[in-house]
């Protein structure tokens, strides 16, 4: 394979979206028979360089080369006539039409100018076998398994184009038998002569089922190595940025840690969401969450602020057993929760300053206690100060505030409520210097008045800084709890990279 020529090729490609450069020239090169890994971060440009490869975006700078020639995609459908097909994480077939209709969908064969179902069928009855699949081929789509559903998509996409396979977080929704089962589909599909792109979050998958690994970080190349030469650790440094080698441990751990136990979590989870877990936050303490982006932090703060409730444990707040149905419960506990994605979850876009730091206050004291116009600008006002939020005015809209107010703006949010556990999902993410300061201020402020937190972060230097404790997420499970002088950026790196099999230091 060392000899293969490039199927499918990015050189040199830049992306540029606005003052944003989405990717720098970037190179990418695919080889027949291989499973060639993208892995990234939030922003790497993982996304914009798989639009590019499949035509969905036309690149500003560099080009795109099928078998060394370059070529001109206009969109996905132009993509497929030259080989390229993608599979996505939320199958995209019809749910209520036949396995084989969504087989054939558009390219259906026809007898005296109608679709021929009977040889529809028959051709798909063959093509199922070839992927392991011995079903009905009339049988609606949805009545099947998602992973059922995801080889169905492969194999269309395959038939379609027949070259290159891109397959953009397949195992997302799958348990392991399921992901093996679809990696038993890949292999065959390797063994066939097909270069296929596996982009994943799952880092243990990488290593079963790829050959060489491309890392992306802030849109730019970080390297490209074959996986027998690379280890764990070595692609979660590329991908965080992290020497290893760094040292500096924190010892914020709080004097009553062992006494004053806000909440217990036991056997904590969500079936195909989070593994159980077992924690216990103290008052007066941060817990920060480590791990790589899809490991199962923001599943984790979601079970807990009840946005997607535990199927399974219990939960005793200040020793006494509670249940968090829903986000109402988690609110009447005392609970608030900054979201990761602001925009899609945070912020009410059309609602004024004003209305947006008194909404979680005016649900948890209820419509029939409703805050005036005086209340509510009293109230915003309070905060607005405390957090220096940068407004004209607290009536004008908070979609037209820079992202680092309205951080600010849903963090005086949950602080108007006095809320006794607080939940930040990387609070930090994507704001300007000055709003970082403040909010990472406010954190250890938070803490020395005894709140209690959970802090989900990518900055491994920043949740160093102020957690009092680190839990490491790897593949949707706790992995390990670091403490004391284990609290350094290289232990979490090794934590997050090292195998299931391995001991954690």
């Amino acid at each position: 394979m060392a000899n293969s020529p490039f199927v499918l090729e990015a050189r040199g490609v830049i992306k540029i979206f606005g003052n944003h450069t989405a990717l720098d020239a970037v190179d990418f090169g695919l080889k027949a028979g291989e499973v060639h890994a993208l892995l990234g971060e939030n922003g790497a440009g993982k996304s914009t360089l798989i639009k590019i490869l499949t035509g969905a975006y036309q690149p500003d700078g560099g080009g795109v080369f099928v078998q060394g020639e370059q070529v001109h995609l206009d969109n996905p459908l132009h993509a497929q006539t030259h080989g390229i097909g993608t599979v996505y994480q939320e199958v995209n077939l019809l749910p209520n039409r036949s396995v084989a209709e969504n087989l054939y969908l558009g390219h259906q064969p026809t007898r005296f100018g109608l679709v021929d179902h009977r040889k529809m069928e028959a051709n798909a009855k063959v093509l199922l076998q070839r992927y392991g699949l011995n079903l009905d081929p009339g049988s609606e789509l949805g009545t099947h398994s998602v992973a059922v559903q995801q080889i169905v998509a492969i194999a269309r996409a395959v038939e379609l184009s027949g070259k290159v396979l891109i397959l953009d977080e397949p195992t997302a929704s799958l348990d392991r038998n399921e992901v093996e089962r679809l990696f038993e589909v890949v292999r065959d599909l390797k063994s066939r002569g097909l270069a296929i792109i596996f982009i994943t979050h799952f880092l243990d998958q990488v290593f079963a089922i790829a050959d060489r690994v491309t890392v992306l970080r802030n849109g730019r190349l970080v390297e490209t190595r074959p996986l027998d030469s690379v280890s764990r650790t070595d692609v979660v440094r590329l991908m965080l940025g992290k020497d290893i080698a760094f040292s500096g441990a924190t010892d914020l751990e709080p004097e009553n840690a062992h006494s004053e136990v806000l909440l217990d979590f036991r056997d904590y989870g969500r079936k195909k969401s989070v593994q159980p877990f077992n924690l216990t936050v103290h008052k007066g303490e941060v817990i920060g969450i480590a791990g790589l982006l899809g490991s199962g932090r923001t599943e984790m703060a979601r079970i807990m602020f009840g946005a997607d409730p535990a199927d399974q444990g219990t939960l005793h707040i200040s020793g006494k057993p509670v249940s968090i149905r829903n986000t109402s419960d988690a609110i009447a506990q005392a609970f608030g929760f900054c979201p990761e994605d602001r925009k899609a979850e945070g912020i009410f876009g059309d609602l004024s300053v004003r209305e947006n730091i008194v909404i979680a206050l005016q649900g948890k004291l209820g419509w029939f206690r409703a805050l005036n116009r005086d209340e509510q600008l009293e109230i915003a006002g309070k905060f607005g100060e405390a957090m220096d939020i940068r407004a004209a005015s607290l009536d004008m809209p908070v979609k037209l505030l820079s992202g680092g107010n309205q951080q600010k703006v849903i963090l005086s949010r949950w602080l108007a409520t006095d809320p006794a556990f607080l939940i930040l999902d990387e609070p930090t993410r994507g704001i300007d210097v000055g709003a970082h300061a403040e909010i990472v201020r406010t954190i250890n402020r938070l803490r020395d008045d005894g709140m209690a937190m959970i802090v989900i972060s990518s900055e491994l230097d920043e949740v160093v800084a102020y957690s009092s404790r680190i839990v490491v997420m790897r593949d949707r499970e706790m992995v390990a709890e670091l403490r004391g002088k284990n609290i350094n950026p290289g232990v979490i790196v090794q934590a997050i990279a090292n195998h299931p099999d391995e001991a954690v230091a």
